[in-house]
């Protein structure tokens, strides 16, 4: 499938303004600020700064004392990325499992998305995904001041990236000056338009006082093309008899079509020194149209079996109106911060099956409905100079979670199971104090602790209603202490050690205690646990850097996590009240992950080429974890042994011209579920640019992404039998009981692009 995206856009503000910018961050969050940058207020630029850029961007090379990757807006931005997802595809350690074209739930490290903390300018994302991660890619690219990879917490940081947290800092009104105005279309080749719309400006009052608002709306499409072929009657597994009978073919089309609307507004006031004052609201409305039709034919002569289709409507809302700021008192700088977030969702699935289009019949249906409200809040002291700092606070969070996911039968009517219905409330009380010695240039010891309580409370529907009638209470406290050493014994070159521990939250579906019949397969019911643990981790990174002539940067890190009580769905060994096995989701293991993390970017100065910019960055990956069905050792579920990015722009300053291209990609992972074993394969991406400026205010950009029509290629081994044991038994045999091979590809995406700044 093939895409043209026409945008005429502005300056790159964002429509979209989220809490805590990264001023306050030192004194209110502790998210990390490289040193390197300047602050609100230090400089401010105007739109043409940024749209009209002729020098290339590299990695910024941060003086933190934990392990921090930093890259601005401006590294990516030719590339023409629409949101946070594609931007991190240049990132080390990134990867995704989403289809072709689509980037939303972040993996670091090859973890599942759930190990990996987003955090917007320091403070928790608000979305509503189970295993509590964040799909990046409802955060609009031009949103963005800059990126961070933060590999290891400091004290004042939030605990819970086992395997890293993505911090994603905004832009903010005292930085910048002006307004904007983008006009724009993306143009499928069907020849349907999408439109893209959006104004901004930011101004002040007075000396002190700034203040901006904008308004966006964006529309995004991605179709495409899926075929799968299905093999049965094995003897003895597809790896011993390599004649297994054809069963069938799938072909499929799906389609996704949304949109986003987004708003946000700001006003700050200075009062000198590292004083100020700012208030800050923003919405994202999501709207998700998903149309999935399948055609089955038949053995050899592929005779025509059934057509299904399943169309999901989703609706999603997130809102946040946030305080914060910072003053000066008793020698020392008070930090405070309050905010509320709201998230909502309204998902409607329906599936129909027939033996032709006009014989579709309802097959199932299902609603999700869920209601998030998150009250945080933060109060801290900071006091010393630049030798000594010490640091304490405290950080507080009051989460809600209002959910219902009942099915409907044939006739279309309401089936609330046990349990469908849920609430989830959890209280966090997280003081922390956090000491920084910096007796020289050369030395930083940053050493703290972080101490987390945690009160949960999960109620849901003992029987077949809307009533709360069930009740559990788990409550836990977790000492979280880190210790990060910066060496710099020249001004090239910096050496890092950091050890750390980590939490990760159990996901809100395996919390809730519900019934969900015929799962994982038709004999049983998953159940969920609400007295789950967190799972811990201590983590350990060692890394050095060195700074290669005046922009150049070259870095590699090695890391290492054990992480204990480890979630994973086992058998009860007991029976409900119909005969089925129940399964439940415990904490029964502990796991290993490791590897090393290599990263270069700098321009070609040493061969006569500093107009000519290269980015390459490796990483190795591997881990260890004991699978809970068949008690083998294994690596964690999707989590390739390499990934890769390499590119290169360059810069033709006679006729005010860029170009560039970068290839990316990983190699193969595996996937255990209870029934299958999955292998996922994705071929290589590449994509280019090319951009001419027209002055102080225009860039006109075209670039196109997957040039490679990139495939995703997915390998089932599906086992069967009557009961939870006996498809243990197949599996431990290899006794196959269906192989199926899978191919997906969507096809080149074309974008041109105007920005005008004024």
């Amino acid at each position: 499938m093939i895409a043209t995206r026409v945008l005429l856009a502005g300056c790159a503000y964002s429509a979209l303004m989220l809490p805590i910018s990264a001023t306050a961050q030192e004194q209110n969050t502790g998210a990390s600020v490289s040193q390197e940058q300047p602050v609100a207020g230090d400089q401010e630029r105007q739109a043409s700064d940024i749209i009209v850029n002729g020098t290339i961007v590299f990695r910024n090379r941060t003086e933190d004392p934990n392990p921090v990757l930093s890259y601005d807006l401006e590294y990516f931005q030719r590339f023409e990325p629409v949101s946070v997802g594609e931007m991190l595809k240049r990132v080390p350690g990134v990867t995704f499992t989403s289809d072709v074209l689509e980037y939303d739930a972040v993996q670091f490290r090859g973890l599942p998305p759930g190990y990996t903390q987003v955090l917007i300018n320091g403070r928790r994302a608000p979305g509503g995904e189970a295993d509590r991660s964040f799909f990046v890619d409802r955060i609009p690219a031009e949103l963005v001041e800059k990126i961070e990879i933060v590999r290891s917490p400091r004290a004042d940081q939030p605990s819970e990236g086992v395997a890293g947290t993505l911090n994603i800092v905004t832009k903010e009104a005292a930085t910048f000056e002006g307004g904007f105005a983008k006009l724009g279309a993306l143009i499928n080749k069907d020849g349907a338009m999408r439109p893209s719309l959006g104004a901004a400006y930011a101004g002040r009052i007075g000396e002190n006082t700034s203040y901006w608002a904008a308004l966006n709306y964006q529309e995004r499409r991605n179709a495409k093309k899926k075929v799968s072929l299905r093999f049965d009657d094995f003897t003895t597994g597809p790896l011993d008899n390599t004649n297994p009978v054809f069963k069938d073919t799938e072909l499929q089309d799906d389609t996704r079509d949304g949109s986003d609307l987004s708003g946000s507004a700001e006003i700050r006031h200075d009062f000198g020194g590292k004083s100020f004052l700012r208030l800050q609201g923003f919405f994202v409305d999501t709207n998700r149209d998903e149309f999935e039709r399948s055609i089955t034919y038949k053995g050899k002569a592929l005779n025509f079996d059934e057509i299904e289709t399943q169309h999901e409507d989703i609706n999603q809302q997130t809102y946040a109106v946030n305080a914060d700021g910072a003053f000066d008192i008793a020698g020392g700088t008070v930090g405070i911060a309050a905010g509320w977030s709201g998230y909502r969702e309204d998902t409607d699935v329906r599936v129909d099956k027939g033996d032709t289009i006009p014989e579709l019949a309802l097959d199932g249906t299902e609603k999700l409905n869920i209601k998030d409200d998150e009250y945080t809040g933060t109060l801290s002291y900071a006091i010393g100079g630049d030798a000594l700092r010490f640091k304490v606070g405290i950080d507080l969070l009051d989460k809600t979670r209002n959910g219902s996911n009942p099915s409907f039968d044939d006739e279309g009517e309401l089936e609330a199971l046990a349990g469908s219905t849920f609430k989830i409330r959890e209280k966090r009380y997280d003081p922390y104090a956090r000491l920084t010695f910096e007796p020289n240039a050369l030395l930083t010891i940053d050493a703290g602790v972080r101490y987390e309580i945690t009160r949960r409370n999960v109620r849901s529907s003992l029987v077949d209603t809307a009533t709360l009638t069930e009740s559990a209470r788990y409550n836990t406290e977790s000492l979280n202490p880190s210790l990060h050493l910066r060496y710099a014994p020249t001004s090239a070159d910096q050496f890092r050690a950091s050890i750390a521990r980590t939490v990760r939250r159990p996901n809100y579906d395996l919390i809730t205690p519900y019934e969900q019949e015929e799962e994982p397969v038709d004999d049983n019911v998953t159940r969920g646990n609400p007295l789950l643990r967190n799972e811990r981790s201590w983590g350990v990174d060692v890394g050095y850097e060195r700074k290669l002539g005046r922009q150049g940067i070259f870095g590699i890190n090695f890391f290492y996590r054990k992480v204990t009580d480890v979630i994973e769905t086992v058998d009860t060994g007991r029976q409900n009240d119909d005969g089925l096995d129940i399964l439940e989701p415990r904490n029964v293991g502990n796991g290993k992950v490791w590897g090393a993390e290599i990263d270069f970017s700098a321009p070609l100065d040493v061969i006569g080429l500093p107009d000519t910019g290269l980015f390459a960055n490796y990483t190795y990956l591997d881990s260890s974890i004991r699978d809970p069905f068949t008690g083998e050792k294994r690596r964690f579920n999707n989590q390739p042994h390499h990934v890769y990015n390499a590119g290169f722009i360059h810069t033709l300053k006679k006729l005010d011209m860029s170009f560039g291209a970068t290839v990316s990609g990983r190699t193969k992972a595996s996937e255990s579920n209870f029934d299958e074993t999955v292998e996922l394969t994705y071929d290589p991406d590449l994509e280019a640019f090319v951009e001419r400026r027209i002055g102080k205010n225009f860039v006109v950009r075209f670039s196109v992404q997957d040039i490679l029509r990139r495939s995703k290629k997915e390998a089932f081994l599906k086992y069967d039998g009557d009961s939870y044991q006996e498809i243990l038994d197949a599996r431990r045999a290899g006794d196959v009981d269906e192989f199926e091979l899978e191919r997906e590809n969507a096809g080149p995406l074309y974008q041109v692009t105007l920005r005008a700044a004024f």
